[in-house]
Parts: structure tokens; C-alpha cells; sequence
């Protein structure tokens, strides 16, 4: 059995890697190829990158994709750039802006994985004759051909689980990980071991069709009329200001909102019907319940409305936390946090753990304040 996890020999087990033309996926496909595997490499066009062109610390830009085949080339293995710009308009850009224009604070790199490179792609490469599809990234993956397991990355400042949450299972057996068990650091070193071009390449940060972070004129460009101005309201409805549309305002904000109150106030609530953002005190911000859409479970059995025990993480930066979760019918489930949250924003999305193992998640649709905090508004 190979290192993947194969009866056959590395030579003979054609493995398809992302390669997004970062230092991470890279280092995959170098690694793969060093242990001996029929690697094919394929970048995606994801969008007009006429714009992003000369935007350092953007993936998929136009640079990322020399890249790409730079390190192709350099290693010995075929290349090949794929557009799939109308795909990810479709599942990913206009999913992006219509989700602030419904008041929630969007994660599209979520949505990326979940469609265009766990669906499509993965289609793409078993239809080359691919056994696996490989990514750069920071997740483990345990088990055999059926029923693999997922856990955290084992640099827990690198882990990328909570991106990954959509994974199905049958996607999960399809899928291998060779960096989860590595630091940043370490997958560097290989780079220079391998004398990749992007062994120093600078993190991607942004969001790749994002050019300087501006969320709101990408908005406005998929969405004219986006940004239409209305009132900023207290918990009681009282008018206390104007927004410049509820597209440049999340969950949690406190600086930029034009008010002096003499006391801390925060965005607690976005009324896209009423186009209305509602502010309150720092107490206002407390979730003890949230419901969740789309509801992707991996687990060993299957959710239950009596309520399953988990970890949850509702923002990728923080450690998970105790939560009870209860399955619903339709894809959707509700999860009961043993302490309330501040801050958990619509269309983030809520990840699952059972100590490191990843067991999936939802898309946040709505939350439910504490009981013992005024819910008038």
C-alpha cells in the first residue's frame, strides 16, 4: 500500500493537485511527485483577473497562475489552467454579494471549496483518470479508500478545518492532505528543498476576487444599487443616524458608524427588509442559540433531535467551544452554545468538532439571544 493509501505502485496512481500557484500547493504537488506519483496539475481561472493582475497577496490572479505552471515545469509534471470563471461567478461571486445584500457577512472561501474545487473540480479529475484530488491544504485526513476521517491540522495556528466543513464523506475519501501534519515553517523548508520559485512567496490574505479588501464596490459592481443609504436605529427603533448601506456594516462593528452616544455602542443587527442597521450595548451581541441551513454532517452517526454533544467554532480564529446540537429536518439543525457568544453573525458559518476531528456544519441563519437580554427591536 502506498503512501496514499493505494494497492498500487506511486507510478502507477495518477493523483490531480490544486495548484493555486502559492507556496502551500506547491510544496503538494513537489512532495507527490517526489514520492513517485503520476501528479497532473491544475490551476483554475476563476475570474477575470484583469483587475487583480498586478495585486500582490491575491490566489488566483493572473500572477498565481504563471506561478503554477512555473513550479509545473520546474518539477517535471503536466500542467493545465482550467476557466472556470462562469462556475465561480455563479456559485461563489453572486452568492457573495446577494448574502450581504440579505444582511449576513458572507465566508467565500467556503463556498469555493464546497463547490468549484470539492465538485467540479473533483469531477474534472476523476474524469483525467485521477484517484485522488490533493490540496495544500492545513487538514489531516485519517483512514482508508471509504470512510476517511477528518481532523484539525496539527499546527493549530495553520489549521484551515473550519474552511473545509462542507466536505462530504464521499468527497473526504476522494481527497488527501499531505500538509496536514506540517507547520508553515515546515512546508517552506520543502520549498527550498525542492528549489520551488515560491518558496518566499507572501501569504495569500485577501479574498482572491477582492482587490484591496473592498468588499463594497465588488458589491456594488455584481449588485448596482447595492449600497442604498437608510437609518441607523437603537434596540427600541429610535433613530439615532444614517448608514451608508448595510453592505459596509457587520455583526459586532463598533468604529465607523458616525454616532456619539457617550457609551459603547455596537452593530448588533442588520434589517435588510427595512434596510436598517440596529446598534445596542456591548450585552445585545449575546447568542445562547443559532440555527443553522445546509446543514453538512460527517460524524459516525447521525444527528439526532434529542441533541448530540460537540465543539463548535462560529469564527474561524477562535478555539471551539461546548455545544449541544440538534438535528432538524431538510438540512437544517439548531445548536444550543453552553455559554453565550458575542457577536455571531448570518452567514458565517458554525463548525462541529469532536475533540480534533472535524464532523461538520452549517451555515448560520439566524441566532437566538439569552434569554435574560431584550430582544425589542
Amino acid at each position: 500500500m502506498n503512501s496514499l493509501g493505494f494497492d498500487t505502485a506511486p507510478e502507477e496512481t495518477r493523483v490531480v493537485v490544486a495548484m493555486s500557484g502559492g507556496v502551500d500547493s506547491s510544496v503538494t504537488a513537489a512532495l507527490l511527485k517526489d514520492q513517485g506519483y503520476d501528479v497532473v496539475g491544475i490551476t483554475l481561472q476563476l475570474y477575470d483577473h484583469g483587475v487583480a493582475v498586478q495585486k500582490k497577496g491575491a490566489c488566483c490572479a493572473g500572477q498565481d497562475i504563471h506561478d503554477a505552471r512555473r513550479v509545473a515545469d520546474a518539477i517535471g509534471i503536466p500542467h493545465y489552467v482550467l476557466d472556470y470563471e462562469n462556475r465561480f461567478q455563479d456559485s461563489v461571486m453572486d452568492e457573495f454579494a446577494d448574502s450581504y445584500l440579505r444582511g449576513e457577512t458572507p465566508v467565500p472561501c467556503v463556498r469555493c471549496n464546497q463547490t468549484v474545487k470539492f465538485r467540479d473540480l473533483l469531477e474534472t479529475s476523476q474524469d483525467l483518470g485521477a484517484v485522488a484530488l490533493a490540496t495544500g491544504h492545513y487538514i489531516r485526513r485519517e483512514g482508508g479508500l471509504e470512510n476517511a476521517k477528518l481532523y484539525r491540522g496539527q499546527n493549530s495556528i495553520k489549521d484551515q478545518s473550519y474552511f473545509l466543513f462542507a466536505t462530504t464523506q464521499e468527497q473526504a475519501d476522494y481527497l488527501r492532505f499531505p500538509l496536514g501534519g506540517l507547520t508553515k515553517e515546515e512546508t517552506r523548508a520543502l520549498a527550498e528543498k525542492y528549489n520551488l520559485s515560491v518558496a518566499a512567496k507572501p501569504e495569500s490574505q485577501d479574498i482572491c476576487f477582492v482587490p484591496n479588501g473592498n468588499y463594497a464596490s465588488v458589491i456594488e459592481r455584481i449588485r448596482p444599487g447595492a449600497g442604498k443609504e437608510g437609518d441607523i436605529v437603537d434596540l427600541a427603533g429610535n433613530i439615532l443616524g444614517r448608514h451608508s448601506g448595510i453592505i459596509n456594516y457587520t455583526i459586532g462593528q463598533r468604529r465607523g458608524l458616525g454616532i456619539a452616544t457617550g457609551t459603547p455602542i455596537y452593530v448588533v443587527r442588520l434589517d435588510p427588509v427595512q434596510n436598517r442597521v440596529i446598534v445596542g450595548p456591548p450585552e445585545a451581541l449575546l447568542v445562547a442559540g443559532i440555527s443553522l441551513r445546509e446543514m453538512n454532517w460527517i460524524g459516525d452517526t447521525p444527528l439526532s433531535d434529542q441533541g448530540t454533544d460537540v465543539m463548535v467554532k462560529v469564527r474561524s480564529t477562535q478555539e471551539p467551544m461546548k455545544a449541544t446540537v440538534f438535528g432538524a429536518p431538510d438540512g437544517w439543525a439548531e445548536v444550543r452554545l453552553a455559554d453565550p457568544e458575542a457577536g455571531v453573525s448570518p452567514g458565517q458559518a458554525c463548525v462541529m468538532y469532536d475533540g480534533e476531528r472535524l464532523l461538520g456544519g452549517g451555515w448560520i441563519a439566524g441566532t437566538e439571544a439569552p434569554v435574560t437580554v431584550s430582544q425589542s427591536a
